[in-house]
């Protein structure tokens, strides 16, 4: 099992991504992608990537909206694993004109 990282961890991993914040033990981020169907791309290609990671997200999809919510449940918070899961998405988004 991953060890939870600590308040002080947990800031300092998010100022290295700006467009995800904390809500309790998990990281969030809402993209709005270019179109619907590049919505669904986008999250086709998370869950690829998070297939390999082992590390599945929580996504919300309401049109061209998409939510992604990271916490590992496993260790009861949040762990290294959420934001290397969290680059890999905004890498996608970027890659897919998501802003």
């Amino acid at each position: 099992m991953a060890d939870t990282l600590d308040d002080a961890a947990v800031a300092d991993r998010l100022r290295d991504l700006p467009a995800w914040s904390r809500h309790g033990d998990e990281i969030r981020r809402e993209v709005k992608a270019p179109s619907f169907p590049e919505g669904i791309a986008v999250v086709d290609e998370v869950a690829r990537a998070a297939e390999d990671a082992d590390h599945h997200p929580d996504i919300d999809i309401r049109w061209r909206t998409l939510t992604f919510a990271l916490s590992t449940h496993s260790a009861g918070g949040l762990t290294g694993k959420d934001f290397d899961l969290a680059a890999v998405i905004d890498r996608i988004a970027a890659r897919h004109g998501a802003e």
